[in-house]
This record gives structure tokens, sequence and C-alpha cells, in this order.
């Protein structure tokens, strides 16, 4: 048995997560590096039997116990949200890369069950650049006997704020391994309960990443099991041919129960998982980010739709038109409704409203329905969102103060500039200089007051001026440390203005500078929004085109940025992140420019069961 030494590391919110470490028995030219996530319930020492079997001397591989599992803190079975566990992962993987001196780009991911729903989370919302994913039974829609349970699930949680689920789960649901059943059934450290919060979350999460799983680009390989008794087949398969990962494979495993690396027969999948493995982590270069025209078609085809009238017989239709009227109604009540349209709803003067978050409205009515509107999941997401951009701004600041450079700031499109002047609230002696600018006369009028008001004319200037025009940024190069652009790209589909406006915040800002960027990976409203909400934009419909964490990466990344640290809200609606300017141009840089296309996305089956394989894709009538 491989020996393992007990280690731990702190993640964003201070909670400290014990791991084991099996170090690399043997050297090798680049050393590689294989995360082991757990199912639910379970902990680190269940993976150990994969580490021997696998027979990889000269990997390393890491395996945790997820907060509220095993010896890391926290109830058991208990964490915030679903959002934290990958952002944990996220912490995770940076970890190893800096404590260990393994890069991202030379780790892969075995997960099983719950552990492949938070990998594909985090490959779907992050877009890190990794070798490679196994994903072993993904608990994508977990089968609840009882009828309706989720929907008492949720109404119960409306009353109480979290109920404890016990697991009807066995060991004989799991394996047809005796002894795995048997250490299953008699291990202490296995919880078998599990927040009912949590695990509404995670069915809310896994719709989300089936749904777009097409965002997703590290090469896969999915183990589908046979008899499962615990989790659904047919999402698995949705998920899997929605992918748009150059490599995929899918390895059917008839006759196996959930536990499939554990499973008394599992020397197929297991073999399985040593080839794909060993053909990742072979492969000449490493993994880079997708070029930026291979990860626009499935939001740009999205787009299109939205953008085109519902056919005049559709009952959406007439439902859209029904919500717009009372949306008008609702406008003379509620204010936040009233700015949305006298401004329009993406205006700086309707974010403005959204961050202060206090409803206003004609009498308790109006309020009622102000809190509602403000409650929305896209204005919660906003919200989490200045928070974010907020602490990010102020690690930059933190940054550039260590390494003895001066702090100056440049707001490319500020709105009314909130978020920098709150962020600069609590280091104020330690900015320099602060630029915010906006095209919006209004919004450059609103922020000088704002920043008159709080004093700070002395180091904060508002100005304005096109952030998408390249020569706007001319007079700026070199000049600003920290470049900030919140709420921008989101609002426009083409990606030939954004690299225009990068370009523009490259020259204005030097190597070693840093970027705050926000991005809209998903909206769970966006049929909503488009159909009934006007833009500040000659009050056309707000239509959005989504950008995929890989495309923005992307994006930022042929400006000369390199992406060191991201957050997002529990929603999965938006990213925050802070890049570091590490060259002049893409080549540079190291990333490879947009002519060099990768290869297109090829799935392949395991040869023994590729009959089997394809009758499953007729089972569930799904196509490439």
């Amino acid at each position: 048995m491989r020996s393992f030494t007990w280690m731990s590391f702190r993640a964003a919110d201070g909670t400290e997560i014990r791991y084991r470490y099996w170090p690399a028995i043997a050297s090798s030219e680049t050393p590689n590096a294989v995360m082991l996530l757990h199912r639910g319930h379970e902990h680190s020492g269940r993976m150990q039997h994969v580490v021997d079997e696998l027979a990889l001397p000269d990997v390393d591989f890491f395996a945790w116990d997820a907060r509220g599992h095993g010896r890391s803190p926290g109830k058991r079975g208990h964490a915030p949200n679903v959002a934290t566990l990958v952002r944990d992962l996220d912490d995770f993987s940076r970890h190893i890369a800096q404590r260990h001196g393994i890069a991202v780009r030379e780790q892969a991911v075995i997960a099983q069950s719950v552990g492949s729903v938070i990998s594909s989370c985090w490959a779907h919302d992050y877009a890190p650049q990794l070798r490679g994913m196994v994903l072993a039974a993904p608990a994508f829609t977990v089968k609840l006997y009882l009828p309706f349970a989720r929907n008492f699930l949720a109404l119960a949680l409306r009353f109480r704020r979290d109920i404890t689920v016990h697991s009807y789960v066995k060991a004989r649901h799991l394996t047809q391994d005796a002894a795995r059943a048997q250490e299953y059934t008699t291990d202490r450290l296995i919880t078998r309960d599990i927040s009912a919060r949590l695990l509404l979350d995670l069915h809310q999460a896994s719709q989300r990443v089936v749904d777009d799983a097409a965002a997703i680009h590290v090469p896969t390989q999915m183990l589908v099991s046979g008899k499962d008794m615990v989790v659904r087949r047919k999402p698995q398969l949705e998920f899997f041919h929605r992918l748009s990962s150059a490599r995929k494979e899918l390895v059917y495993c008839p006759g196996l129960l959930h536990d499939i690396l554990g499973e008394r027969d599992r020397a197929h999948p297991i073999a399985k998982t040593r080839t794909f493995l060993r053909t990742v982590f072979a492969e000449a270069h490493p993994p880079q980010l997708p070029a930026v025209e291979r990860c626009t078609a499935h939001t740009q085809a999205e787009y299109d739709a939205l953008r085109k009238p519902l056919p005049f017989w559709s009952p959406r239709r007439w439902g859209f038109a029904l919500l717009r009227a009372c949306l008008r109604i609702g406008a003379s009540l509620s204010r936040g409704m009233r700015v949305g349209y006298e401004t329009g709803f993406d205006s700086g003067s309707s974010l403005d409203y959204v961050y202060r978050n206090c409803p206003e409205g004609l009498g308790f009515f109006g309020r009622w329905l102000d809190r509602n509107y403000l409650d929305a999941p896209g204005w919660r997401g906003i919200r989490v969102r200045k928070q974010n951009v907020e602490a990010l701004l102020q690690s930059a600041i933190g940054l550039r103060k260590r390494e003895g450079q001066p702090v100056t700031i440049l707001d490319i499109a500020a709105g009314h500039g909130r978020y920098v002047l709150d962020a600069m609230e609590p280091c104020r002696d330690l900015v320099d200089r602060v630029l915010l600018r906006d095209y919006c006369p209004r919004n450059v009028a609103v922020g000088d007051k704002r920043i008159t008001e709080r004093g700070m004319q002395d180091i904060a200037t508002f100005q304005r001026a096109d952030a998408f025009q390249r020569d706007n940024f001319l007079l700026l190069r070199g000049q600003y440390g920290i470049a900030v652009v919140s709420g921008l790209y989101e609002l426009f589909p083409d990606n030939t203005i954004v690299q225009e406006s990068l370009a523009g915040v490259a020259d204005a800002v030097p190597l070693g500078g840093y970027l705050v960027y926000t991005g809209q990976p998903w909206h769970p409203q966006l049929e909503t929004i488009a159909r009934t909400l006007h833009s500040h934009r000659d009050a056309a419909p707000w239509v959005m085109r989504r950008r995929t964490q890989a495309e923005l990466d992307r994006l930022v990344a042929d400006a000369g940025f390199e992406k060191i640290d991201q957050r997002i809200d529990a929603d999965g609606i938006f990213t925050v992140s802070l890049a570091r300017r590490i060259a002049h141009n893409a080549q540079s840089s190291g990333w490879i420019p947009h002519s060099m296309r990768l290869p297109e996305p090829t799935a392949t089956a395991s040869d023994t069961d590729a009959e089997v394989a394809t009758s499953l894709e007729r089972e569930v009538q799904v196509t490439s």
C-alpha cells in the first residue's frame, strides 16, 4: 500500500481543509498531480485503493476530506453551498501549485458522484487549464425515491433555516465487493447525514452545468454505471454529449453499481482511467485555453435565438407580453422598476439603485414589490459581484504596495463609480491616484458629485471617454498599475470591440500591473430579461450574449494578462477575476494565437462497450 502524509490547506474563508498526499515514488521529467474527490458522505481514506490500483508511480496524488467530511472541520454533511465547495477545489488546486510546485496545467482530477458535480462546476465556472478529469458516476440527479421529495424539502426550508437528511444509501447500493461494503458499514468517518439546503443546491448546480456543458473544454473521461441505484443516467449522457472537450471518452460499465472504481469487477474502469491519465499527461503541449472562436458557438446561437421575436401563435409570446404589462404597472409603484424603465435596466443609475439595496415604493405594497424586484437572482448576483470586485481590487492594491509600486487605479467604465470608491475607503491612504471614466454624461456628473461628497478630489478624477476606442488610452500608456473593467463586456456581444478595449487597457497597464474584470458565464433568467426588459442603448431589448469563462479568460490572455484569482456568486451568474500583465501580446505570453485552432471535439466510447454506449445514446435520445 502506497504511503501518504496528512497535510492541510486554508480555504478562502479560513477553513482548514485536511488532505492526504501520496508523493510520487518514481521520477519524471515533468511532475504531474491527480486530485481525488470522494463521494458525498465519505472521505479521502476511501480513495487509497484507487492510488494503489492505478499504479502510476511517477504521479503525485492528493485527496481531500471535503469540509464537513472526514477529518476536515464543519458540521457533518454540511457546507454553505455548492459554490463554496467549488471554491475550495480551486483553492486546493492553487495550493498544490504553490506548496508542491505542480502547476495547474499539470494536474488532473478523478472525481466520484458528488465529487464529479463539484469538479464539473469548477471546470465550467473557473475554466482551469487541467490536463483532464475523470468523472465516475456523476451525481447530476440523485434518485430520491420519495415522490416530490425535493418539493417537500424546498417547502420545509421556507420555515426552517436548514434540515438534516439521513441518507438511504446502504453499502449494497454502492458495491458488490464484500470487503468494500463491510468497510463502508463500519467506517466511523463516514457521515450519512447531508444538509437539505445543500442537497437542493447540488441539484440546481447540476442542472446548470448539464445544460451548459458546452462551456467546458477540459479533456474528460466519463465512467457510467450499468446498475446505478443512486443516481440517474440520462443527465450523465446529456452532459457528455454537450461537452466541447477536444478529447472526451465514455466508458460504460455494465453490471457495476454506483461505486464504479470500488466495485468487485473494477479492473476494466481502473485500466481505462489509467490509460486516459497516461494519455493526457503525455501530451507534448500543456493545455491551453481554447481559441475564442471555439468558445462562442453555443452562446452565439442562444443570442441569435433571443433576438428573434417569438411566433404569433406561441403561448410563450403572450406570457411574456402579460409579464411586460405587469412590470409596467409595477413601475408605477416600485422605484427600482421605474428607474429601470427611465434609464434602462442595465444603466449605471439602475445598477447604483440595485447596489444600495434599499426598497422604495408607493406604500407598503410598493415597497414589497420593490423588495421582490431587488431580490431577483440577477440583482442578487450583481450585489455579490460588487463585493467581489471590491475584494479583488483591495487585493491588487495590497499587491502593488508590497511590490513597492505606486497604487494608481483606472476604471474604464465606472458607472457612478460606487464600487471603486467603496473599495478605496478602508485603504484610502495607500492609493496615489484614481481615474474613473464613463461614456454616459449622466454617470460622469453623478460620479463627480460622489468624489466631492467623499472628499477625494485630491486623488480621484472622473472624465468622459469611450472604453472601446483604443486611441482614448494612448495618453495613459503605462501609467496605471491597476485597471478595472466591471459590468461592461457582458453588455456587448461582439468580441472585436472587446479585443480593442482590452488592447487599450494593456496600453495603460505596465508589465506586472493588474486587471480586475467581470464576466457573466450563466444567467437563469436570460430569456425573461430579453423578452421583457430594455437596455439603456436606444431602449432596445436587453438581449445578452453570455461569455463562458474560458472565452473571457482567453480574450484577457490574448491581451497579455494571466488570471491569478477568481470569485463567483452562489448562483454561478457573475464572475470576478484578477489577472496580472505578463506580456505585450499573445505570442510573448505563451498563449496560442487565434489562428492556431484546437482540433475539433471527438467523442470515443470504450472499445469493448461501443455498441452498449450507442444504445444508451438512443435511450435518452440525445445527439452530439
